[in-house]
């Protein structure tokens, strides 16, 4: 995966719920994708590696400890360092934290990593659908888990009688502020969700840039009983004209309840002045959001080309909004009018975690810090801050 950033997603919840589980189904489910993981059992007897090994391609145990505890990031740091060596050859990392890990944190150390080879994709939480009210009692600190989350597995939904699964859905998704919520017994959920097969191997090959897929899930037959995709939502958008950046980063800012990635890249109707000959390839998980600036490539139309992934939304209303992003407007044609974008924008990786433009804050409105606690130097708004 020479010269893209390898995704780390962090996979939390808590003691019981069904992350190792979860992290199993996707590692006998990777049709070629080469996981690294990073498992943290809190106590000395390494459970939870135990039942990984010789199932994933790269595994490095942090045992005895919470991650999310240590003084600095330098240990992990070392171990994303080894992980994303490209002589590994690994498409993807996956931290298991612990069950009593504290999320946010975990998503904070994985932003203040300076590895350059490494980029956020994102936080799972993952709960247990039968243990849900109990857990939620000896540990209140669940709701503030949820709401940082970027996306809820409701676990263990075959242990529960179908009809408390709606109300218990509805519960956790108004718990989890509009994040997509979706159901599996025994971990199983579609690997689409978590990563890009037929991306990640055409970057592997040395292909030029391709969209996200999600064929995948629109496989029949029996793939389809192992991956359910029912409810899940891909919205696939190309325009030949520019987008206008002001009315884009107003979509972004408020993206529609149960919109969970978008990836792609876009073009700006700027002048070259203020963006030369640069494409933005856009990558949002959750709450997180990032640009790229790059040089087109020789020979590849200058155009839009965006996959929205969801569950539960409004396809066309999506793809509405989009086009009404198409062609600039009076108010686009300054350079102040790219403010916006630049603000989450890396060009290279010397520069990463550095957002370009006139706004350093690197905060959004809903993005502030208010206990007084120092903050590692992070680059984009990942979540809001819980009361």
């Amino acid at each position: 995966m020479a010269g893209k950033p390898i995704p780390v997603i962090v996979l939390a919840g808590f003691l019981g719920a069904g992350k190792t589980t979860l992290l199993n189904h996707l590692l006998h489910n990777r049709d070629g994708v080469r996981i690294g993981a990073v498992v943290n059992d809190f106590g000395a007897i390494e459970v939870d590696a135990m039942a990984l090994a010789g199932q994933v391609d790269a595994m490095v145990s942090l045992g005895n400890g919470c991650l999310c505890c240590a003084v600095d990031t330098e240990d992990l740091d070392g171990v994303l360092e080894r992980l994303a060596d490209p002589a590994a050859g690994i498409d993807l990392i996956v931290i298991e934290a612990s069950g009593l890990a504290e999320p946010r944190t975990l998503v904070r150390m994985v932003l203040s990593s300076r590895q350059p080879r490494i980029r956020y994709g994102g936080l799972a939480e993952v709960v247990d659908a039968a243990e849900f009210e109990r857990t939620r009692e000896r540990h209140p600190e669940l709701d503030r888990h949820l709401a940082v989350a970027d996306l809820v597995v409701l676990n263990k939904t075959d242990r529960i009688g179908p009809g408390r699964l709606p109300a218990l859905r509805e519960l956790v998704g108004e718990l989890a502020g509009g994040t997509p919520v979706v159901t599996a017994d025994h971990g199983r959920i579609d690997p689409g969700l978590f990563f890009d097969r037929e991306a990640l191997r055409a970057d592997t090959a040395g292909h030029p840039f391709r969209q996200l897929t999600f064929e995948d899930l629109l496989r029949a037959g029996a793939e389809e009983t192992l991956h359910p995709h029912t409810g899940y939502q891909r919205v696939d958008f190309t325009a030949a004209g520019p987008l206008s950046p002001r009315r884009l980063m107003a979509f972004l800012d408020s993206r529609p309840a149960g919109l969970y990635r978008i990836k792609g890249h876009v073009r700006f109707g700027v002048t070259a002045a203020q963006s030369p000959a640069e494409r933005y390839r856009l990558h949002a998980v959750g709450r997180f959001l990032r640009f790229t600036a790059e040089p087109w490539p020789p020979g590849e139309p200058a155009d839009t080309r965006l996959v929205l992934i969801g569950a539960g939304i409004d396809a066309e209303g999506v793809r509405k909004q989009l086009l009404d992003c198409v062609g600039p407007g009076p108010d686009d044609r300054g350079p102040e009018a790219m403010y916006g974008v630049l603000r989450f924008t890396e060009r290279d990786a010397g520069e990463a975690g550095r957002p370009h433009g006139p706004d350093e804050t690197h905060e959004t409105d809903e993005a502030e810090e208010p206990d007084g606690t120092e903050e590692p130097d992070e680059d984009y708004p990942i979540h809001p801050e819980e009361p």
